[in-house]
């Protein structure tokens, strides 16, 4: 197996980029608070706009959504980056995660389920309510006492469905909800198997909704020990081409081809392939923390903007108002 704990940096090093990074953070909390939020609130932005940023809304760990259909390997997937299992976990060969699930750190094993979520300030979940009980009923977050969790969160999303399975209505608008995460991770994973390369309308309605994302997907050909290496070369082209066909970027999409799970591999022929890739994977999912305080940082930058923006067209609006009383 090829350990994500074997591959983190040094602890002073890591220590020291996770200080600077919640100094940066802190100090945007900050920032906002005294310069964004009264402004916001004079000229009734929240009522237009989106609510008001809360606490955790800078204070939450960079997330990762994971999206595929079903039997892919998703559950699968964040076993093998906690390298333990967590309270929740179903795997099986039938769609057998029909919530989405939150994993993220704490000090004991648990779950918590939607309901309660929506209404814990530290949790960057509260926004979430306006999809209603359909959804919140299918939502949960498994907290557990793992060191990979304390840099990042894990989005665990339901399988794709396929077939005569799309007619089967989930209660809530599934596509909405995937376009609320997609804003507010730092990457968003899409797996494939080897072996079930189709796009289904439901998949390619969900990767839709990621549009305006594109530099957040990255893409995991998962399973791919389980055919040689002349079917792998095949098996890669059917997937860029099914790809190119649902995602209008003019940039190729960095793919990671391997077998992420803990079983020995199927055909070791690839094996230093597999490994290299599982590097690179790790290393970019290790850099999120630095790079979330950036996206926070421009994200802040537009809201302040859009406030602005938003300020002087009130005031005209008022200036003109006045102009006609007088």
């Amino acid at each position: 197996m090829f350990s994500w704990m074997g591959r983190q940096a040094g602890g002073r090093e890591r220590s020291g980029g996770t200080d600077a990074v919640q100094t940066v953070t802190g100090g945007l909390r900050s920032l906002y608070l005294r310069k964004v939020l009264p402004l916001e609130e004079a000229y009734r932005f929240h009522e237009f706009h989106s609510p008001a940023l809360e606490d955790a809304d800078f204070e939450n760990k960079p997330m990762i959504l994971l999206v595929g259909q079903y039997s892919t390997g998703k559950t699968t997937f964040i076993r093998y980056l906690l390298e333990q299992d967590f309270p929740g976990m179903r795997i099986g060969p039938e769609p057998t995660t029909d919530s989405f699930i939150a994993v993220m750190y704490g000090e004991t094993e648990g779950s918590t389920p939607g309901n309660a979520l929506v209404v814990d300030p530290k949790k960057p979940f509260r926004k979430l309510s306006r999809f209603g009980n359909a959804f919140l009923n299918r939502f949960m977050c498994s907290q557990l006492p793992n060191q990979v969790l304390k840099s990042i969160s894990i989005i665990d999303s339901p399988g794709i469905l396929s077939g005569e399975k799309q007619r089967i209505s989930r209660g809530y608008d599934f596509c909405q909800v995937l376009q609320w995460f997609a804003e507010r991770v730092d990457r968003i994973i899409l797996l494939f198997d080897a072996h079930k390369l189709d796009i289904s309308d439901e998949f390619s309605e969900a990767i839709k909704a990621f549009r305006g994302q594109d530099d957040k997907i990255r893409v995991v050909l998962n399973k791919a020990d389980q055919v040689d290496t002349q079917q792998l070369m095949r098996v890669y082209g059917a997937l860029m081409w099914s790809l190119g066909k649902v995602i209008n970027t003019p940039e190729v999409l960095r793919v990671y081809i391997g077998s992420f799970w803990a079983q020995p591999l199927q055909n070791t022929d690839n094996r230093r392939l597999f490994e290299a890739e599982a590097q690179d994977l790790f290393r970019d999912i290790q850099s999120l923390p630095q790079k979330a305080a950036v996206r926070k940082l421009n994200d802040l930058i537009k809201r302040a903007r859009l406030a602005k923006y938003h300020a002087e067209q009130r005031g005209q609006e008022a200036a003109s108002l006045n102009k006609k009383q007088n």
